[in-house]
């Protein structure tokens, strides 16, 4: 009786590279989610604060997985699923852009700060960083970024 182990097939596994540095901005947005949930909730400005760099990285590292993408797009060999990978690189640059926008918005004084846009900013930007972890996981994206 021959018995066999259910393997991941090889075509779905990231990069080791790629996959380690989309990791990044997922967690820390959605710790910047949290950290803002929680200065809602206390007014406390450390909140605030942390929520604030943790945005920081999740941009710089939201740039780092995308030019590593770019790279992969380069050098791939193109069979056909482009648009796949083309609409994962525009997730991953709408993480980046919104990072930024939402960097900006966490730099004003005050309430306003986080207030309803920080926290929308925020939110948004966690689910594009969960769906683009999703999109590279799952196999779903074209050869070069998924190997």
């Amino acid at each position: 009786m021959t018995t066999t182990t259910p393997t991941l097939d090889r075509r779905v596994r990231p990069q080791p590279v790629h996959g380690l540095l989309l990791a990044f901005p997922v967690a820390f947005s959605v710790g910047a989610v949290l950290a803002d949930a929680a200065y809602l909730a206390s007014a406390e400005i450390q909140w605030s604060t942390f929520s604030t760099w943790l945005i920081a990285f999740t941009a710089m590292f939201a740039g780092l997985v995308l030019l590593r993408g770019l790279i992969d797009l380069i050098f791939a060999r193109r069979d056909g699923r482009f648009g796949r990978a083309g609409l994962y690189g525009l997730t991953i640059a709408a993480v980046l852009a919104l990072s930024v926008v939402n960097s900006f918005q966490h730099a004003r004084d005050g309430w306003l700060s986080v207030g309803p846009l920080g926290m929308t900013l925020s939110i948004v930007t966690a689910l594009l960083a969960l769906l683009a972890g999703l999109m590279l996981y799952s196999g779903w994206t074209v050869r070069g970024i998924a190997r």
